[in-house]
């Protein structure tokens, strides 16, 4: 089973030091956020130095802070550093992330993704001849006689909403669902897979990508309270992601959301049930977390489950996580 794993924000660990330790363990590819705090692209500049063989990809960066020759720039850059290793991931981020961290509008999220990808894509080769100019007249975006790279990489879109989720099936080579609950997944993908279909491309080459939050220890109530945690921040803090979990769990999630605005993250927390645990993340022992993460590939078509440890896990637990969960130890 091909598993990767993010190695952001996990405490004291040195990024690059865990992308040398995930290469023994035997993941596949490594990942990268970006939000606030180190730039994921100097951190992956640095994995792609220190590592021969595994993928390495950015998930994700977004689609406002960077502009596409930029996005174009990075992924050759890094395509070079990794001897062709690397793999583009994209997404719209938040509003709160963009306008009060980067001081931009959050307009038009899905068009914007939509130009970005199909602009990277040109600048990068993958739709002009290396060498000839790029001409572009978008919505929301234009770009006119910069050469096109000799850099082709694939792309991968952090699509939640049927709009954006149809970029993907549109553009893209792979899909980085989070928050949808698993059980949900299938359906979620016929949005991808239909709009694919409309571009005479096939559905089943592009590969499903999600996060997989994962806490292992071995009191396995300390590993669902560290998910709880995770669920209640994300269905408090981003609509997309509340309604991406509310597609399986509506009232919950409702009263999860309520509860958060009200300033009440311990109820958040704890209006987090077993079951959304289990559809929306791993966690318990090791032995448990491991028949979890290959039931969950087996059962909804995932190609390439990404594995995050939460924010607020232990250095123990990100320790334990990331040993039980490594295809060595599957």
């Amino acid at each position: 089973m091909d598993v990767g794993l993010m190695v952001t924000s996990l405490g004291d660990l040195d990024p690059a030091d865990v992308a040398v330790r995930a290469e023994e363990l035997a993941y596949d590819a490594v990942w990268v956020g970006e939000l606030w705090g180190e730039s994921g692209v100097v951190q992956l500049t640095e994995m792609a130095c220190r590592t021969d063989g595994i993928e390495i990809g950015s998930a994700i960066l977004n689609v406002y802070s960077r502009s596409p020759a930029v996005l174009a720039m990075t992924a050759a850059s890094l395509h070079r550093a990794s001897s062709g290793r690397f793999t583009l991931g994209l997404g719209t981020s938040t509003r709160k992330a963009v306008a009060d961290l980067h001081g931009m509008a959050f307009d038009r999220p899905v068009r914007r993704a939509h130009e970005t990808i199909e602009l990277v894509r040109a600048y990068t080769g993958g739709t002009e001849t290396p060498g000839d100019p790029v001409d572009y007249d978008g919505d929301v975006l234009e770009a006119a006689d910069f050469p096109a790279l000799d850099a082709p990489v694939p792309i991968y879109q952090a699509g939640l909403g049927p709009a954006n989720r149809r970029v993907v099936g549109r553009l893209c080579d792979g899909w980085i669902p989070h928050n949808i609950p698993f059980s949900r997944l299938a359906d979620a993908f016929e949005e991808v897979a239909a709009a694919a279909r409309e571009r005479d491309r096939d559905p089943d080459e592009i590969t499903v990508a999600p996060y997989v939050p994962a806490a292992v220890s071995e009191e396995s109530a300390e590993a669902r309270r560290t998910l709880r945690r995770h669920v209640a921040y994300y269905v408090g803090s981003g609509e997309g992601y509340r309604r991406a979990v509310a597609t399986g769990f509506p009232a919950a999630t409702d009263r999860i959301a309520e509860a958060w605005r009200n300033g009440d993250k311990r109820a958040a927390a704890s209006a987090v049930t077993d079951e959304m645990i289990a559809d929306l993340g791993v966690a318990g022992t090791a032995d448990q977390a491991r028949d979890r993460l290959r039931t969950l590939v087996a059962e909804t078509g995932i190609d390439h489950p990404i594995v995050v440890v939460p924010e607020p896990a232990s250095s123990e637990m990100v320790e334990a996580t990331i040993e039980a969960l490594a295809p060595v130890r599957a």
